[in-house]
């Protein structure tokens, strides 16, 4: 399984000077597999650090922070060597030691030349940081390409990568895009889908369905360890509460996140302020703000906390947490019902997949009755609407009404139908599943 992270992993690891990175992400999204498994195996040896499966390296950093004394203690305490000209020094789940997060510091500043690496799946709930010390990602679940490419068929591979628009190319991939509304990104989910591809597909689902139970588990249980200050109920409340204010959409944009009846007497944003703030650092919340009127860069001047969309990390939880069928979800497309079913589920994996190039807050707009699901600024500053219309209904009303009165230079539909991109300029037509494709810059 390839991660597309891991260009840039090698990026970092042939410079000449770098600082220490740091893998930001969700629990399970594959932090540790991406470092020791994928970019490790370019290095002569990797030694690995632990902080949870063995709290007892804490003790190596408990004196000098000095690189080269700071490995010397490494080596004493894990009974390994490391020649910091050729190994890789992993120091996974670092928000489990302040000192180990301290060091990063050190790391930069002294010892430019080494190769050290750190992951964490709280980095955004650390009170201290060692900011501009460290060249930071954050991993999230696979997205649709890699999800594609983790199917080994490399027909589809070929048609996914060079946006193939033939009418054999869609038929495919369209199914591949609900198989991944299903299973979602989740590396474990991803891995059993495929591994058990010769057995029965009854078998297959019950498989990645108690992957995905397993982990939402796992997620709740971590809202009181890590909650600190935070009412972890509340937390639970507000994460809870996301597929099911989803669902409540058909084929109209996703609504903003309602506050009344989340959480027993508390139905106002500044009750949920923290909540929210918290699943976002977490990465188990994705925010996507409407922008009303004319809008203009940068958006994130234009937007207002207290009106927030939130959509949930991963699609294929997303599903699990609503009891979805998999053979409900596989419907085929001449059904009407299944497009008002997927019509939210689109839109999660769109606010995903644009999370996943780097757009993070997402924006909306809204006017009236009219809503567009996404707007997005250029590199040139423009700002650009978004459509997304998961089915055969590609009327776009919202839309038209945006040309009208914001009059940008481009629009964009997103569709469940074959894309037609290649024959138009300025308002362009894309499959939903090339999502990833959205060009930031012309």
């Amino acid at each position: 399984m390839q991660r597309t992270l891991l260009n840039a992993l090698m990026a970092w690891k042939n410079q000449t000077v770098r600082k220490p990175l740091l893998i930001d992400g969700v629990r399970q999204t594959g932090k540790t597999f991406l470092l020791q498994e994928l970019f490790g195996n370019t290095f002569a040896n990797v030694l690995r650090i632990d902080f949870v499966e063995n709290p007892a390296y804490k003790e190596a950093f408990d004196g000098s922070l000095s690189p080269d004394e700071l490995l010397m203690n490494i080596e004493l305490t894990t009974n390994q060597v490391f020649r910091p000209e050729t190994d890789l020094l992993i120091l996974d789940e670092i928000g489990e030691c302040a000192r180990a997060v301290t060091s990063l510091k050190y790391f930069a500043e002294k010892a430019p030349s080494y190769f050290v690496a750190a992951s964490g799946s709280n980095i955004g709930l650390l009170n201290a940081f060692p900011v501009g010390k460290v060249e930071q990602y954050n991993l999230r679940p696979l997205t649709f390409q890699e999800f594609i490419h983790a199917s080994q068929e490399p027909a589809l591979i070929k048609a996914f990568d060079t946006q193939a628009n033939s009418a054999a190319a869609h038929t495919k991939l369209l199914d591949k895009l609900t198989d991944y509304f299903f299973t979602g990104g989740m590396p474990e989910a991803v891995a059993t889908w495929y591994q058990n591809r010769e057995t029965s597909i009854l078998e297959r689902v019950e498989r990645v369905s108690k992957i995905h139970a397993d982990l939402v588990a796992g997620y709740r249980r971590d809202f009181g360890k890590y909650a600190g200050k935070v009412d972890a109920t509340l937390i639970e409340s507000v994460f809870n509460s996301i597929p099911a204010q989803l669902s409540l959409v058909t084929d109209e944009s996703v609504k903003r996140f309602k506050f009344k009846n989340v959480h027993e007497r508390k139905s106002r944003y500044s009750d949920f302020e923290t909540a929210i703030h918290w699943l976002q650092s977490c990465r188990l919340a994705l925010a996507n703000y409407p922008v009303e009127g004319q809008p203009r860069v940068p958006l994130a001047a234009y937007k207002k906390e207290n009106m927030v969309k939130l959509f949930l990390f991963d699609v294929g939880l997303l599903n699990h947490m609503l009891g979805s069928i998999y053979k409900e979800i596989k419907q085929q497309s001449y059904e009407s019902s299944f497009y008002d079913y997927r019509g939210y589920v689109a839109e999660n994996f769109v606010q995903q997949e644009l999370t996943a190039i780097g757009v993070d807050p997402s924006f909306s707009w809204s006017d009236a009755c009219a809503e567009v699901e996404f707007i997005l600024a250029t590199d040139e500053g423009d700002v650009v609407p978004v459509e997304v219309k998961s089915g055969k209904r590609t009327r776009a009303k919202s839309l038209a009404s945006y040309v009208e009165k914001c009059a940008p230079r481009r629009t964009f539909k997103l569709t469940g139908t074959q894309g037609l991109s290649a024959l138009e300029q300025t308002n362009i037509v894309m499959t939903l599943y090339f999502t990833q494709y959205l060009p930031l810059k012309w």
